[in-house]
């Protein structure tokens, strides 16, 4: 496939959706030219072609907001682009870090960022629950004995994962034992105010790292 592939559409132009390639957020949608896709490719941060001014340009070229490409992708009937980047600062002119920052709800508007993933869901679980837990809640009374006691809750997981895998006790029960582990390490996070997405750039760091030694 070559650009000459790409639908696009009377005006010349095609949809490229953005999204931060470690956490799989969309951050925005804009609209490329053929021109905005080479110099994409080319130069490695994106460029776009703008309806409303009739102009090309360079997110962050005045905000310093710029986006790092880390894979372009075309959708099956090459008429929409996906644009993974890694995202200086926010990605949106209001300051927040997503376009897709509103929800629609009951005939309204809130604001309420879209997840990308479950695990950004409990996250932001663990955070209501740091903030003001209900009565019962048991994320709130975890997080109310302290650092330790989330910690002593971390042991007996992997513990339990452990168990699970080597005795042989299914997948099924590994699975349902590493969701367990997985959970309450988003809880010592959380109370500790570390974003997930720290961890997941950590990740991304060190693959980059190996991939950069032949590893």
């Amino acid at each position: 496939m070559t650009l000459d592939d790409l639908a696009l559409d009377a005006q010349g132009l095609i949809p490229a959706v953005v999204q931060e390639a470690d956490t799989g957020e969309v951050l925005m949608v804009a609209w490329m030219d053929r021109q905005a896709v080479e110099a994409t490719l080319s130069t490695g941060l994106t460029h776009f072609w703008s309806r409303s001014r009739a102009v090309p340009w360079r997110k962050g070229e005045t905000s310093g907001h710029s986006q790092h490409v880390q894979a372009l992708h075309v959708d099956c009937d090459a008429d929409t682009l996906l644009v993974q980047v890694h995202q200086d600062g926010v990605a949106c002119h209001t300051g927040n870090r997503t376009c897709f920052y509103r929800r629609l709800r009951n005939g309204g508007l809130v604001e309420e960022p879209a997840a990308a993933t479950m695990l950004e869901r409990l996250e932001r679980v663990v955070a209501s629950r740091k903030a003001s837990a209900p009565a019962g809640s048991y994320v709130g009374g975890l997080l109310a004995r302290g650092e330790a006691a989330v910690c002593r809750k971390i042991g007996e997981e992997a513990s339990e994962v452990i168990t699970a895998a080597l005795g042989n006790e299914g997948d099924r029960r590994v699975v349902e034992e590493v969701a367990d582990l997985w959970f309450h390490t988003i809880v010592l996070l959380g109370a500790r105010g570390i974003p997930v997405a720290e961890v997941l750039k950590e990740l991304a760091r060190r693959h980059a790292a190996r991939r950069a030694a032949g590893g």
